[in-house]
């Protein structure tokens, strides 16, 4: 008799797709904008969320036989050049988000030390290094971050203190304390003038990413057809609401242009704690957010990597570069890696704030994703058409037209983003000025988009 897989419960697909997005780190960046970042939040659902969900569990279950991911999709649909290019852009999005949860790693650490080192570009640039080049030297020895170890993570260090911000801003609203915003219907519309209000998108966008890489479950659910759609509605349900409730408790205890990139969360709960006499608790909530941060870092270290070496066995990278260890790690894919990112962390002393800097790489970091997005939604038309008759265990509702609508609507949200991106804020965050940040931003998506484009004339001329 065939052994019966076992398959994971609609609940816990709710919980891991809840638990891939949600993130105490971004509230922050997106509390920033005050009341309108609730219609934002909603709308970037509505043209990004959902649209990557849902295409990237069909496409999951059309190929449930291939580990490849984005770059077996794109393959598929729009060849190996294309498919290169987009789990390129996979790879090297990475390496511009490395610093900014480096930088939150650092500026919560700096709680445990002195908080106004957050302030101080040289000590950012030495622990966001010695940070990472110590989680790359314990990865090189085949450290990997267990199922269960990443669950605790996620549970100590993301869920619990989320939890515990929102619960005492609630307690705070409801004993008539003052707040920093006013909630009124005509303040959560945004303003459409500013840009500002559109740049709100870039930030809420940016908590969204990676959700397809839950897409990846469609098949260990029992009928998926039925169970994957709700698991979706209820997963971005409890996404929109943890992040929308997390993002106004930072913004009704802090008024925007005191609210810092690095150490928001931590300034949020000061308040509480000194309010309600809690603050033996400082030492406890920093660790677990640096818990939380760690673990996740542990868990992309070695992660992107993996997905490059696909193309690697393609001939679209130096085939010593992917050479493995005795511990089956691509150790000089890793070195890099972190060089890669060493030179990145060096690159703080761009702008003259550090939320300036984090804006930047988290700005950047979206974009390139964006980019790859981009080219999935546009392989997804293809492969709808090049196999229209494919067996597929789950199938977006609505047949093609639903199918084809969900991809218009991600490519919308996605073009959309794309050029809100070259839009710095207008006032709460110093970026040295629009054509500054401008320049940096087109010749940092020049630098990190090159690569690809000459690896892969190099592949053609070795091939001709």
């Amino acid at each position: 008799m065939a052994l019966m897989t076992k398959k994971i419960s609609i609940v816990a697909l709710i919980l891991l797709i809840a638990g891939s997005i949600d993130n105490i780190r971004n509230l922050p960046m997106t509390a920033l904008f005050g009341p309108p970042l609730i219609f934002f939040f909603v709308v970037a659902a509505i043209v990004f969320l959902i649209p990557v969900a849902l295409i990237a569990a069909e496409l999951a279950s059309t190929w449930p036989d291939e580990e490849g991911g984005i770059y077996s999709w794109v393959q598929h649909g729009l060849g190996q050049t294309m498919a290169f290019f987009a789990v390129w852009l996979q790879w090297i999005n990475t390496m511009v988000w490395y610093p900014t949860i480096l930088l939150f790693i650092a500026g919560t650490l700096a709680y445990l030390i002195n908080p106004t080192l957050a302030q101080h570009k040289t000590y950012l640039i030495i622990a966001t290094i010695v940070i990472f080049w110590s989680l790359t030297l314990l990865s090189l020895h085949g450290l990997h971050a267990s199922a269960r170890f990443s669950s605790v993570c996620a549970l100590i260090g993301m869920i619990l203190p989320m939890v515990l911000l929102i619960s005492f801003a609630l307690i705070w609203f409801m004993q008539g304390h003052p707040l920093a915003i006013h909630l009124t219907p005509s303040r959560i519309m945004p303003q459409w003038a500013q840009t500002q209000s559109w740049s709100s998108l870039t930030a809420i966008i940016t908590s969204f990413l990676g959700i397809e890489l839950a897409a990846v479950h469609v098949n260990d659910i029992q009928n998926p057809q039925h169970n994957f759609p709700r698991a979706i509605f209820f997963a971005v349900i409890i996404i929109l609401t943890t992040m929308i409730l997390g993002s106004l408790a930072v913004a009704c205890m802090l008024q925007n242009h005191d609210i810092s990139l690095l150490q928001g969360v931590m300034q949020a709960f000061m308040p509480f704690l000194t309010t309600y006499h809690l603050r033996y608790l400082i030492p406890f909530i920093v660790v677990m957010l640096l818990l939380g941060s760690l673990g996740n870092m542990i868990n992309w270290i070695i992660s992107p990597a993996k997905g490059l070496l696909l193309a690697a066995h393609h001939g679209f990278l130096p085939r010593g570069l992917y050479r493995t260890n005795r511990h089956g790690v691509a150790y000089r894919l890793l070195i890099l890696q972190a060089s890669l990112v060493t030179l990145l962390c060096a690159g703080y002393v761009l702008l003259p704030s550090v939320n300036g800097i984090y804006w930047l790489f988290s700005s950047l970091s979206t974009e390139l994703y964006l980019l790859m997005y981009v080219i999935m939604f546009i392989a997804a038309i293809r492969l709808k058409i090049k196999y229209p008759t494919r067996k597929r265990i789950f199938s977006i509702p609505g047949g093609r037209f639903g199918y084809y609508l969900t991809c218009l609507l991600g490519l919308i949200g996605c073009a959309i983003s794309l050029a809100i991106g070259f839009m710095p804020p207008d006032t709460t965050i110093d970026v040295g000025g629009a054509s500054h940040f401008r320049c940096i931003y087109l010749i940092g998506l020049a630098i990190m988009i090159l690569p690809a484009v000459v690896l892969t004339r190099l592949r053609k001329t070795n091939t001709c």
